[in-house]
């Protein structure tokens, strides 16, 4: 047998369906009875290289976060800080009755980061509070967990309130009652740093609090990229209510809007009831995620935080579940998994040089190496 023909042999049971472009790939996803929505277009041009069914509306998992971090980043613009308020009628080194936090929605109100806090009250004068430490909620409506999660297979949904700490996990777990945690983890804080917390009751006449302190977030382009690399479903909800001015509905609505007026992609295109991927609820396209992506790349304003915030194949800390040595630092993605949904997108580049963009989404009895068998093939 020819050398060329032994090769191409070779090459086809290594990678079943390879040598026929998509159709063998396509013909197992369809007996084990998984939809599918894939594809891989130029990055330049946007010219459909490959794929099949890339209009087909699936459940995207947490590839949404791409729709939604996208939206927020380029509306708000990488620089924007969320504030956290603190209030208090001080006199002299004391305040007197309540030292009130009024939250705004900051995902990344750490421990690490209260510590800061209590340096700043410290050096503001504050030694010692007669009242307690109390929460001002008012920023977000009551609604705590996201529409659509009561049908997501993960375990991970988040209770989401303006005022949140430390994700609102506790020893590894998501707490059932977060301003418990909220009030434990600042008036621990602020004593260790020397702040006085009496507990006294006050009337509240009797107080007339001032803004003490307004205490800023990181950046938003390093919030994002925490939320994207980590696919922190907590941050980006927090994000998403904060975007809709404190409530979920609103919060997605502008989304939805800002993809179809920047993007031509209507409500047909892309349907949406949280900003994470948690809900089942949720339905995007592979073209769709294509077209998000695109613009990504090529936003000037915003384009390098969102690019930089996905996952990168080799070469950092974030774990992914393939491991494929071809594919490292040539890779840049988000990722999906929910119980019978495994999704990615994002961009990768070929080994003589070339940029696409591409995604992946299976609904369906799917595991990873459905996905990373289609991305492997593409890249390499």
């Amino acid at each position: 047998m020819p050398l060329r023909a032994v090769l191409a042999l070779l090459l086809l049971i290594a990678w079943p369906g390879r040598a026929d472009d998509l159709s063998g790939w396509v013909q197992r996803m369809e007996t084990r009875g998984i939809k599918y929505s894939v594809g891989l277009w130029d990055l330049d041009t946007g010219k459909l290289l490959e794929g099949r069914q890339t209009d087909q509306a699936l459940v995207p998992a947490s590839t949404t976060k791409v729709v939604s971090t996208y939206a927020i980043l380029k509306t708000l613009k990488p620089d924007y800080e969320l504030e956290t308020e603190v209030w208090g009628d001080l006199h002299g080194t004391t305040v007197l009755g309540d030292l009130v936090f009024k939250g705004s929605g900051d995902p990344l109100f750490t421990s690490e980061r209260i510590w800061l806090l209590a340096s700043e009250l410290k050096a503001r004068g504050v030694l010692q509070v007669d009242g307690r430490i109390r929460l001002d909620q008012s920023a977000f409506d009551a609604q705590r967990y996201g529409n659509g999660w009561e049908n997501t297979s993960r375990s991970t949904t988040p209770p989401v309130l303006p005022l949140s700490v430390n994700f609102n996990k506790e020893d590894g777990r998501l707490v059932t009652d977060p301003e418990r945690l909220a009030v434990e983890t600042l008036e621990r804080i602020l004593r260790e740093a020397g702040i006085t917390i009496r507990n006294e009751p006050m009337a509240q006449a009797e107080s007339q609090p001032q803004k003490l302190l307004t205490f800023h977030s990181p950046p938003l382009r390093e919030l994002v990229a925490d939320a994207n690399k980590v696919s922190n479903n907590f941050m980006v909800e927090m994000l998403t209510k904060h975007f809709g001015g404190g409530t979920w509905p609103q919060g997605v609505l502008r989304i939805q809007m800002f993809c179809s007026s920047l993007l031509g992609l209507g409500a047909d295109k892309i349907v949406l009831t949280d900003g994470s991927g948690l809900s089942k609820e949720n339905r995007l396209s592979a073209r769709t995620l294509a077209i998000v992506l695109r613009a990504a790349w090529n936003d000037f304003e915003v384009g390098p935080e969102m690019v930089e915030s996905l996952k990168v194949i080799g070469g950092e800390p974030w774990k992914l579940r393939v491991r494929d040595p071809n594919l490292a630092r040539r890779v840049r993605c988000k990722t999906g998994h929910l119980a019978g949904v495994d999704t990615v997108c994002g961009f990768l580049q070929t080994p003589d040089g070339k940029l696409r963009v591409f995604a992946v989404l299976l609904n369906g009895p799917c595991d990873d190496g459905d996905v990373w068998e289609l991305v492997s093939r593409w890249a390499n």
